[in-house]
C-alpha cells in the first residue's frame, strides 16, 4: 500500500480539492483527510479568460495569452493547496509516496486528438519536493480514446468496497456530468451532458453568484419542457458510447428569454434529463444509483433526477459514508498509484480505446 495525495480542479472552476488515500492501485486501504483551496474571484476570472483563449490551441503544448497566465496560476494554487494541507493535518512530507495532479482542463476535443490540461507537473514536483504524476489523459487520446472520463476505475473500487447491488451507476455531477456503469463484468462510462456549468455560468452573468446554492432559485421556477426537448435533439445525445465533452460544448444553449427562476429551473432539469437519456444506451438498467460531486449537494437537482429515473432509488455518496466532495481528488491519488504500477487507467468501455491502457507522466523532484 502507498500513501498518495490527489488533486482536482474541475470544470466548475471553484477551487482545488485535496485528498489523502492509502491504496495499492487496486484496493482502497484507507481514506484520509481532505482539503480545499478555493479560487478567488480574480483567479476565476483568469481561468475563464483561459477557457475563452483555449480554442485557439492547435498543438497541446501551446499556451496562448491568458492560457499561459492560467497555467502559472494553476501550478501555484495547487502547490499552496498541498502545503496548507500537509500543515493543517500534520502530515510528514516524507510519508507521501506520490501526488496525483490532474491540472485544469481548458480544451477537450478528442475527435481532433487534442486534450489540454494546464498546470506544470514538473514545476509542482520541484515546489513540493515530492514525486508527481500528471498528464493523465494524453496517452488515451493519442491512442484514439476519448480521454474521459478517467474516474470509472476508482468508482469501481468504491462500489466493491460498499458491496452495492449490481448493476450500479455512479453519477458524478461537476461542471460536466459523467456516469460509470458497473455490473460486475462490464465497466462502461461516458459524459452525459452539462452538469453545473451551464447553470453556474447563467447565474454568474445575471446575479454575480457562482452557483444556485441548494437549488433555491431553481426550486422557485417553472421548467420549460419544450426547451429541454429541443436541447436533447443535439447529436451528442444520440451518439453511441463512449463519448465525452468539452466544458463549453453546450455554451450556445441559452435561456435568456426566461425569468431568472425559470431559467435556473430549466437548466437544472436539463442536467437531470441528460443523465436519464443515457440509460437506454447502457448494457442494463442500474438498480443502484449514487450521485457524487457538487450536484449531490443540490436538492432540487436530486429531486429532478429521481423523477427522471423512477422507480429506481437515488442516493448520494454521503449516504454511504463517502467523502463526497473529495471523490475526484481521491480518484487522482488512486490513478497516480496505478500509473506508477503501469496498471490500466482507461478501458474500451470507458473511453473507447482498443484495449486497457495505462497513462500519466511521472515528474521527480530535483
Amino acid at each position: 500500500m502507498q500513501n498518495a495525495i490527489g488533486l482536482m480542479s474541475g470544470t466548475s472552476l471553484d477551487g482545488v480539492d485535496v485528498a489523502w488515500l492509502r491504496t495499492d492501485g487496486e484496493r482502497i486501504g484507507e481514506f484520509g483527510p481532505t482539503g480545499y483551496r478555493p479560487y478567488t474571484e480574480a483567479e476565476r476570472a483568469v481561468l475563464r479568460a483561459a477557457l475563452d483563449d483555449a480554442p485557439r490551441i492547435r498543438e497541446r503544448h501551446e499556451r496562448p495569452d491568458a492560457v499561459a497566465e492560467a497555467d502559472d496560476l494553476v501550478t501555484r494554487a495547487h502547490a499552496e493547496a498541498v502545503e496548507a494541507f500537509l500543515t493543517e493535518h500534520g502530515i510528514d512530507r516524507g510519508s507521501v509516496d506520490v501526488v496525483g495532479f490532474h491540472g485544469q482542463t481548458v480544451l477537450h476535443r478528442p475527435h481532433e486528438c487534442l486534450t489540454v490540461q494546464i498546470g506544470d507537473g514538473r514545476a509542482l514536483a520541484k515546489a513540493l519536493r515530492l514525486p508527481v504524476v500528471y498528464d493523465f489523459r494524453a496517452a488515451d487520446v493519442a491512442s484514439g480514446g476519448q480521454g474521459a472520463p478517467l474516474v470509472p476505475v476508482y468508482h469501481r473500487a468504491l462500489l466493491r468496497l460498499a458491496d452495492c447491488a449490481m448493476p450500479a451507476a455512479i453519477v458524478n455531477i461537476g461542471g460536466v456530468a459523467n456516469i460509470t456503469y458497473d455490473d460486475g463484468e462490464n465497466l462502461v462510462a461516458c459524459d452525459t451532458g452539462p452538469g453545473n456549468a451551464l447553470l453556474d455560468d447563467y447565474l454568474l452573468r445575471h446575479t454575480g453568484q457562482a452557483m444556485d446554492r441548494d437549488g433555491a432559485l431553481a426550486a422557485q421556477g417553472e421548467v420549460d419542457a419544450v426547451w429541454i426537448a429541443r436541447a436533447l435533439t443535439r447529436p451528442f445525445f444520440a451518439a453511441s458510447l463512449p463519448k465525452s465533452l468539452d466544458r463549453n460544448d453546450f455554451a450556445a444553449l441559452n435561456v435568456e428569454g426566461m425569468t431568472l427562476e425559470d431559467g435556473a429551473a430549466t437548466l437544472t432539469a436539463f442536467t437531470a434529463a441528460a443523465i436519464a437519456r443515457i440509460v437506454p444506451l447502457l448494457p442494463g438498467r442500474p438498480v443502484t444509483w449514487i450521485v457524487v460531486g457538487g450536484g449531490a449537494n443540490n436538492p432540487t437537482l436530486m429531486r429532478m433526477l429521481a423523477e427522471q429515473i423512477a422507480p429506481s432509488p437515488v442516493m448520494t455518496g454521503h449516504d454511504l459514508g463517502w467523502q463526497n466532495d473529495a471523490i475526484e481528488a481521491q480518484a487522482f491519488a488512486y490513478l497516480a498509484v496505478r500509473s506508477l504500477k503501469k496498471l490500466p487507467l482507461t478501458y474500451p468501455g470507458t473511453t473507447g480505446i482498443s484495449s486497457p491502457l495505462s497513462g500519466g507522466v511521472l515528474a521527480l523532484p530535483s
